[in-house]
């Protein structure tokens, strides 16, 4: 009995943890980039869609952004078109961006809808194509400012940000697919990561939450840092202690955070209820990064 009792009294004990962190962001928004191994693993799916639509039932407002590049993968293949890559970007020639239109506004986005919808949610789904919802240009340079061409692969110029304000405003949940297209009808693939960042600045969210398959930002010991401030995570990158395929993240998460995002938080997806984790407990379980 005494078990029985102590096990109700913790969970009492993580709802008043978490209660001064829901209020703190209701009526705020959330946009959660949705990818990696939490876009594969059926429990992880349930459980990405269920943090979601507890922050809707409580007041806060979650936007997801998704990629899909397994299921591109996978389409690509039955139709016998190869996979390439540059820079960790996908080369999209026009048979490609056919077939990852097809994929991420067709069957990834309407997927991720229906689950949501089937946790009680009032999710619904649209890509950067809908409502001119972001425009794009052909990307031209990479990050360096070096001339490159991966075909049909766009730059967002503009975000609509009244469009996912109506709908939140509405009640629902907006899913969005990386796809665009510009003044003229193209459609582009875009880096989910990139859509994740332009829309939350857009909407000057509270959080933005990228879902990755690494436990965070580590220091030089291995060391995970739960908070980290924007100019030292130029320090860290400058001194190497933040390398490799890290140095874009954070500096996508640095770039939002200068760009009006209140806070910007890299996270394991692979933990489940990762999101609520990071948000409603004291230390949380990844990196954040804020001003």
């Amino acid at each position: 009995m005494m078990d029985f009792m102590q096990g109700l009294i913790s969970k009492a004990e993580i709802l008043v943890e978490a209660l001064p962190y829901i209020e703190k962001l209701a009526g705020k928004t959330v946009v959660v980039k949705y990818g990696g191994n939490a876009m594969i693993n059926d429990e992880l799916k349930h459980s990405v869609m269920e943090d979601l639509t507890l922050l809707k039932f409580i007041g806060i407002n979650p936007v997801l952004v998704h990629g899909g590049g397994p299921d591109i993968n996978e389409n690509l293949k039955v139709f016998k078109i190869e996979s390439k890559f540059e820079n960790g970007l996908r080369v999209t020639d026009e048979a490609t961006m056919k077939v990852a239109q097809m994929t991420l506004v067709g069957k990834t986005n309407k997927e991720i809808v229906a689950l949501l919808n089937s946790k009680g949610a009032d999710a619904i789904g649209l890509s950067g194509i809908d409502c001119s919802l972001m425009e794009c240009i052909k990307l031209t340079k990479d990050d360096n400012g070096d001339p490159i061409d991966l075909g049909y692969v766009g730059k967002i110029v503009n975000v609509k940000a009244d469009v996912i304000k109506q709908l939140i405003n509405s009640g629902y949940i907006p899913v969005i697919a990386p796809i665009g297209a510009d003044k003229q009808g193209n459609s582009y693939n875009i880096n989910a990561d990139t859509v994740a960042n332009s829309i939350a600045t857009a909407l000057k969210a509270e959080k933005l939450m990228f879902l990755t398959d690494v436990e965070g930002v580590k220091d030089k010991d291995g060391n995970i840092m739960y908070s980290v401030g924007v100019h030292k995570a130029h320090e860290y990158i400058d001194n190497g202690i933040i390398t490799g395929g890290m140095v874009p993240k954070v500096r996508a998460c640095v770039d939002a955070v200068l760009k009006g995002v209140n806070r910007v938080h890299i996270i394991d997806g692979r933990i489940p209820h990762a999101i609520l984790l990071e948000i409603f407990t004291d230390t949380g379980i990844g990196t954040m990064f804020g001003d």
